[in-house]
């Protein structure tokens, strides 16, 4: 399984390069150094991009254990009042878990998920690219490249049949498909706003993950399930200035045969996607949705340093203790607290 596992790997990051949570930030700093700089001062928008697709995942056959994959694009940008990119930071998770074909989880839901910029030259892309680079390092070059254009510019970026660039000063440092990058760069564009980030401050990735398992639809066997939390931040130093927090809950489900019941072509949306559809404003006691807590968390911790949104206190449930953030939060923070933490990584 290992072997066929550390295959698909390889092969789905040099062919598809876009699918890949704890550890290092993807931070803007990490790009190229020709990384250039949008002169001006002054307030820029903050934005994030979620694109999650369960299209890799597969059913279990006579010599191949089954997959239950969920690979998620992320890419946060800041933007000026003139449209134009002052900072764009991407990353990606790709997490894998196998089963059998007597419908039985074979892989360990304890293991850490790490994006592919934590996972650095681990991720194993830059032996076999023709370039020598790693996948984070193409990714940073990409962000880089991109800084400095509007999205319709973006939009307009050459490439060939197979999605990689055939402008000259962007191929000689990203090889890798990057199809699915570009809208994901446009979509950060337009759901950016004002959250208080200034032109200068450093744009930061963060993502944690886990594994979980259950019965699943009915019928199945069993189910796995990645829950990816995502947050995109600017940094003045240690405070932050601006964050958009987001969150992906992905589920395959299996028969005892090994087979998937999951319709894999269909979206899967991330909790601000999916607003009100989430669900939880019905039954939350202030009539809240998911992804407006998230809002309000993020608006709270802003202005705050690291260690101060680690040090907000919580009751036994692990819910906002205090009446300034419980009033707008009653949804446990201590996921949102370890997400940010990160930042200080």
């Amino acid at each position: 399984m290992k072997r066929r596992m550390l295959s698909a790997l390889l092969i789905l990051a040099l062919l598809a390069g876009l699918t890949g949570c704890a550890g290092r930030p993807a931070t803007l700093e990490e790009a190229a150094p020709e990384t250039p700089e949008v002169a001006g001062e002054g307030a820029v928008k903050t934005g994030l991009s979620v694109t999650t697709s369960l299209a890799s995942s597969a059913s279990a056959g006579p010599e191949a254990e089954g997959l239950a994959q969920t690979d998620v694009t992320i890419v946060a940008v800041t933007v000026n009042e003139e449209g134009v990119i002052t900072a764009c930071a991407i990353d990606a998770v790709q997490a894998k878990a196998g089963f059998s074909a007597a419908g039985e989880i074979t892989a360990d839901l304890s293991a850490p998920i790490l994006s592919k910029n934590e996972l650095g030259t681990d991720y194993g892309m830059g032996q076999y690219s023709p370039i020598g680079r790693e996948w984070d390092e193409q990714a940073a070059a990409l962000a880089a490249y991109v800084v400095g254009k509007t999205a319709q510019e973006v939009s307009g970026i050459a490439v060939n049949e197979e999605t990689r660039p055939t402008d000259a000063d962007l191929s000689t440092s990203v090889t890798i498909a990057i199809g699915g990058f570009l809208p994901a760069i446009v979509e950060a564009v337009e759901n950016a706003a004002y959250l208080g980030a200034q032109n200068g401050d450093e744009l930061r990735i963060v993502t944690t993950g886990s594994f979980s398992s259950g019965e699943g639809a009915e019928g199945a066997a069993g189910m796995i399930q990645a829950d990816v939390n995502i947050a995109a931040a600017t940094m003045s130093g240690d405070t932050i200035t601006s964050c958009v927090i987001d969150a992906v809950q992905a589920q395959v489900s299996f028969d005892a045969a090994g087979q998937i019941l999951t319709d894999l072509s269909a979206p899967v949306l991330s909790k601000n996607q999916l607003g009100d559809s989430y669900g939880m404003g019905t039954i939350s006691s202030i009539g809240r949705e998911w992804n407006e807590q998230a809002a309000a968390f993020a608006a709270y911790a802003t202005g705050k340093t690291v260690e101060e949104v680690q040090g907000i206190a919580v009751d036994e449930g692990g819910k906002a203790a205090g009446a300034d953030l419980s009033t707008s939060v009653t949804i446990a923070i201590g996921g949102f607290q370890a997400l940010l933490g990160k930042l200080a990584a």
